[in-house]
């Protein structure tokens, strides 16, 4: 198994008893992704992001934020596979 280190960038909480951690995860063969781990009760939810798809993320995010002028919004196209 690869070793992996973390180290916790932010924790948020959210509506309803909900969490989001993220991680800055390191595997020991210079992989790096950002770990998002959504936390609803007992159930965990957890992506790896990689730097490409991390750094599009907020951009979706800001789509919903509601200091976002209205109209600005734009649909991102997904990342080619």
């Amino acid at each position: 198994m690869t070793e992996e280190t973390r180290t916790r960038i932010a924790v948020l909480s959210a509506p309803y008893g909900r969490e989001a951690w993220f991680d800055d995860v390191r595997f020991e063969t210079g992989m790096q992704v950002l770990r998002v781990t959504i936390k609803e009760g007992r159930r965990f939810t957890q992506l790896d992001l990689d730097p490409e798809t991390a750094e599009r993320w907020p951009r979706g995010v800001l789509c919903v934020c509601p200091r976002t002028a209205r109209g600005q919004c734009r649909v991102m196209a997904a990342a080619p596979r």
